[in-house]
């Protein structure tokens, strides 16, 4: 921009004052204009070319009535009706150190004996968790739905004929034109796909679209009632939850700027493929295993994400001593004695607030340890987890909310996402806020008061 001003002003002087007079050993003024045009188009070129800003005008976060609790003693009653006392023993002890609480909600068909596989309420239940999420998003950004330019839906293990994208489009009336599509099977680290997709999208079409992407998971259909353990995890971590996003190329009412957003997948290693997969146990029943080398396979695509986001968010001196450290040792020769362990870059002087993926109690103290944080860096996490449970995609946006919640957010803060997800993935966003939410987003504005919570029990 200051390359085509600087040329503006030079050619207003040209025609102002006119042409200079040129002796015969200076070069012939036409040459000069070429010149001057040729680098015209180049500065034209490149701002064409560039990127634009993509900013977080608004988003909002689902919160299930106090109807759909599922209070783990209640629960666990319910499943003894189908379940034997073998696998109702290892599902009591593993909720009792999940980092659940008491208030998690699972959808009514659940709540029957048996749970329910139906179509019709499985399309209630996307409904319910969409609609309020849209309806409080448009409600806090005051945005027309016609003036959605792009709709982008991610929802991994239920589909719909027709889609989830179109019955949005079918309830908000939303334009003929508009860019829709819906994403699944890519696990709970699609919200930041989805975000990703939505910033592309937003670079090929005129300035200031806005797209629309919403991140959920449809548990109705989906609860497994067989036997074997890996695929009972599943039963005990997911809850119901959902996000809207606004996103936009104006920073016109805009409360965060996206500064990064990377995507790593290790989905060519057999084991990582494998790690979380959906497939029928002995007895037919369907349901999504979860390896037993999940958090290790979740170590590595971390380290993945890492190797490319640290060399855009580190400070200079960090940079070096993870460099330093790294040729420590690959190049010298260490003694057997000596420690080995590799330097971690303190992420606290590039990013003020962490938001990582509350999939399990496990992997949120993998991540910590993986990257020296504190307890109240990752506070967010385990506190969602402990009132929402693992919602999938939509986990992030809770966690984030959380921070804005407990007035943790000011502005020119940096929020580090970190999304896991089947196949196996890592993906990463680093926003940069704008503008603090004035006041709870509705999912913990009743509950905010009482958290943080212990969950070291």
């Amino acid at each position: 921009m200051r390359i085509a001003t600087a040329m503006l002003l030079k050619v207003t002087r040209i025609f102002h004052y006119g042409l200079p007079t040129w002796s015969t050993t200076v070069t012939p003024p036409i040459h000069h204009l070429l010149a001057f045009l040729l680098l015209t188009v180049i500065a034209a070129k490149y701002l064409t070319k560039r990127p634009r800003p993509v900013y977080l005008v608004d988003y909002a976060c689902f919160g299930p009535s106090s109807n759909y609790r599922s209070n783990p003693a209640t629960w666990q009653e319910t499943l003894r009706s189908v379940l034997d006392d073998d696998t109702m023993s290892f599902i009591t002890k593993i909720s009792r150190c999940s980092g659940l609480g008491n208030e998690t909600c699972l959808p009514s068909s659940i709540h029957y004996i048996p749970p329910i596989h139906s179509l019709h309420l499985a399309r209630e239940e996307a409904e319910m968790i969409i609609f309020t999420v849209i309806d409080d998003l448009f409600a806090k950004t005051c945005v027309k739905p016609d003036k959605i330019d792009v709709l982008i839906v991610n929802c991994s293990v239920t589909t719909m004929i027709p889609s989830m994208a179109d019955m949005i489009i079918n309830r908000y009336k939303l334009r003929s034109d508009i860019r829709n599509m819906q994403l699944s099977g890519m696990g709970c680290s699609a919200g930041l796909i989805a975000v990703g997709l939505a910033r592309n999208l937003l670079q090929t079409i005129p300035y200031g679209s806005c797209a629309l992407v919403v991140s959920t998971e449809i548990l109705t259909g989906n609860f497994y009632l067989g036997k074997k353990r890996g695929m009972q995890l599943t039963n005990v971590l997911f809850r119901m939850g959902g996000a809207a996003v606004l996103l936009s190329t104006s920073s016109a009412n805009a409360r965060f700027e996206l500064m990064h957003l990377v995507r790593k997948s290790t989905s060519a290693q057999d084991s990582a493929y494998h790690c979380v997969y959906q497939e029928e146990d002995d007895e037919g029943n369907m349901g999504a295993n979860l390896s037993k080398d999940l958090v290790a396979t979740a170590g590595e695509a971390l380290r993945a994400n890492i190797t490319t986001i640290a060399p855009l968010v580190l400070p200079v001196s960090e940079l070096l001593s993870f460099f330093l450290s790294s040729i420590k040792q690959k190049v010298f020769i260490i003694k057997k004695s000596a420690s080995t362990k590799p330097y971690v870059p303190n992420f606290s002087l590039a990013v003020e607030h962490f938001c990582v993926h509350a999939g399990g109690r496990a992997v949120i103290d993998a991540v910590q340890r993986s990257l020296n944080l504190s307890d109240e860096q990752v506070e967010p996490s385990r506190m969602t987890l402990h009132r929402f449970g693992n919602t999938s995609s939509s986990s992030l946006w809770y966690e984030m909310a959380y921070c804005e919640a407990k007035k943790l957010m000011r502005k020119g803060d940096r929020v580090w996402m970190i999304g896991f997800g089947s196949g196996y993935k890592c993906n990463s966003a680093v926003w940069k806020c704008i503008l603090p939410a004035l006041s709870p987003d509705s999912a913990w504005a009743n509950c905010i008061r009482r958290y943080p919570v212990d969950v070291t029990k």
